[in-house]
């Protein structure tokens, strides 16, 4: 019998946040769907609207605030967080942004875990589910033809369900507590590997084309503005020199199971109709 507890969920509209929130929903626990748009409100940039979330809250998901300044505000929510007596924090990190030192992902992670509750930190790498909903991948497959900067080098894409049910575990199981999962998917396939699987699923002629790093950072213009497009440009210029093909066993430690293949999202997708045919 599970015992209902109370979570919150920050970005809940989100890729992660959406699935979490119905997982846990599932599962008989009083989820609040924080967002700017949610019940209960949710922004970063108003503190106003951070007590309806933490308040009587078991636990908190938590995706960060990017923005500058994101990290201080971090810091008062998990300060606020913990005066409210939330017991648990998971935070979305990322495994690339660790592995390449990324002085505000560490920050992120540091003041978490120094926050005061137990916490859990995830760090997944490229998700699955960007071909499908991400614009520099998904708007790609769609439109026939999908451009990107990794070249050949190969990457362990993990489905986002992964993700989800790694975060939904730790938010409400203490055995989670002071870990780190590093999240991939089974194997590590190229771009171009991928999409033919997607193609073959679909039936459609779907080609693609790498480009070097300064023309996809000029092609990523249509899609991002600079600072997000050169993150883009940085993680796909670390999967084409071949630094983040190696798996992970975060999955593995958090569930007692393997990662979903990239296959079975492909599969999945495809019957849902969401890449036409």
């Amino acid at each position: 019998m599970t015992t209902q507890q109370t979570i919150g969920v920050l970005g809940v509209t989100g890729k992660t946040g959406r699935r979490i929130f119905a997982q846990l929903r599932d599962a008989g626990h009083e989820v609040r769907a924080a967002s700017r748009g949610g019940i209960p409100r949710f922004d970063w940039d108003e503190e106003g609207t951070w007590d309806a979330v933490v308040s009587g809250a078991d636990s908190i998901y938590i995706l960060p605030h990017e923005a500058p300044g994101g990290n201080d505000r971090l810091a008062a929510f998990t300060s606020l967080a913990a005066k409210a007596g939330v017991q648990r924090l998971v935070l979305l990190s990322a495994r690339e942004w660790t592995d390449l030192r990324f002085t505000e992902a560490l920050e992120r992670e540091d003041i978490v875990r120094n926050s005061g509750p137990d916490w859990t930190i995830l760090r997944p790498v490229w998700f699955a589910q960007n071909f499908s909903e991400e614009p520099f991948f998904a708007e790609g497959v769609a439109e026939g033809e999908l451009v990107h900067g990794t070249g050949e080098g190969r990457h362990p894409f993990v489905d986002v369900r992964d993700i989800s049910a790694v975060a939904s575990a730790a938010l409400t199981d203490d055995r989670h507590a002071g870990q780190y999962y590093a999240l991939t998917g089974a194997r590590a396939i190229s771009v171009d590997e991928a999409v033919q699987s997607i193609a073959t699923a679909t039936g459609r002629a779907i080609r693609t084309r790498s480009l070097d790093t300064d023309a996809y950072r000029d092609y990523l213009s249509r899609h991002y503005p600079p600072g997000v497009s050169e993150g883009v440009v940085t993680l796909s210029e670390y999967i084409r020199n071949g630094e983040d093909a190696h798996l992970s066993d975060g999955v593995q430690r958090a569930l007692g199971r393997e990662p979903r293949d990239f296959s079975d999202y492909v599969a999945e997708t495809a019957s849902e109709g969401v890449w036409g045919s």
